[in-house]
């Protein structure tokens, strides 16, 4: 019996050394458009659980200028598919990242102004707009990995 649970304490070891190896691999992989998308990421998740809760707007604020802050400087980078379009195109589907990148700041100034105001209904709203934005430009300018879901 002490040998079973050996066993299955130092298979649970393993187990976890083996899956930081392969986050700490993931985050390594990352471009930078792909860590400043990430933070995007995280903050939006954040607002997202949060954005019904008139009680942490101060907090939603708060993750509005990470969101903010990592797109502006997303704007200046090059989206890694850029690669994978004919030369003649690239410009134009630069130029559409960054516009898009720009419709998505202008969401976010809307929804900083609604979660100020205390309106968070309207705020939540805005925040199913953004979804949609993430999902359609994600579609568009995102290469998609292998095996992950059609949409993604």
């Amino acid at each position: 019996m002490q040998l079973r649970v050996r066993q299955l304490g130092a298979l649970c070891v393993l187990a976890l050394a083996l899956t930081q190896a392969a986050f700490r691999f993931q985050d390594d992989e990352k471009t930078p458009l792909g860590k400043k998308m990430a933070a995007i990421n995280t903050a939006f998740k954040a607002v997202g659980r949060q954005i019904d809760d008139p009680t942490k707007n101060a907090s939603t604020l708060k993750q509005l200028d990470v969101i903010e802050t990592n797109a502006k400087e997303a704007m200046a980078l090059d989206p890694e598919k850029k690669g994978q379009v004919p030369a003649a195109q690239q410009a134009k589907f630069v130029a559409d990242y960054k516009a898009g990148m720009k419709v998505f700041l202008d969401t976010v100034t809307k929804l900083r102004t609604a979660v100020k105001a205390g309106n968070n209904a309207e705020a939540s709203k805005i925040i199913d707009t953004m979804k949609d934005q993430q999902r359609d430009g994600h579609k568009e300018f995102r290469i998609r990995k292998a095996g992950a879901p059609p949409g993604l």
